[in-house]
């Protein structure tokens, strides 16, 4: 008898603990609900692509996420050694953060033109599978502007 863990439930188990639905998983990596429920239940073993996907929002290494599971040998010495771990939303995020930090640490003069393309950026964000932190962030842009015009007309 295989002792194997089914790599499904390794999916199902990595999501759950993420606290997504199938369905938010699903349009992280750009498949189908139903596609991610195949995997989850054994009903089919994802192709390299998919699991470096996976992988990539769980942020392990593709061979991490397969060791010891029921994926085939011949597709598991195909995956990428190595792949993002952060997508485009959480690197935007971090650079907004940076850029509020050197803001509020007194930046040139151009603090109101950079929290004013910021606000615009992350409008366009706020539409996908990140929209809470992006309309977190969103909020404290907005605040660090209606903070800079308040001191300037009590100036």
């Amino acid at each position: 008898m295989d002792e194997r863990e089914r790599l499904g439930r390794r999916v199902a188990d990595l999501r759950a603990k993420a606290g997504w639905t199938q369905q938010e998983l699903a349009e992280r990596i750009a498949v189908s609900r139903v596609a991610v429920s195949h995997v989850e239940s054994g009903l089919s073993h994802p192709g390299e692509r998919t699991v470096a996907l996976l992988a990539g929002v769980f942020k392990v290494e593709p061979p991490e996420l397969v060791a010891g599971t029921d994926y085939p040998v011949a597709k598991a010495e195909r995956l990428p050694p190595t792949v993002a771990r952060y997508s485009e939303v959480e690197l935007q995020l971090a650079l907004c953060e940076a850029d509020l930090a050197w803001v509020e640490a007194g930046g040139s003069g151009t603090g109101d033109q950079v929290l004013t393309e910021w606000e615009v950026r992350l409008r366009r964000l706020a539409g996908g599978t990140e929209a809470a932190s992006v309309e977190a962030l969103a909020a404290r842009v907005r605040a660090m502007i209606d903070r800079r015009i308040g001191e300037i007309h009590r100036s």
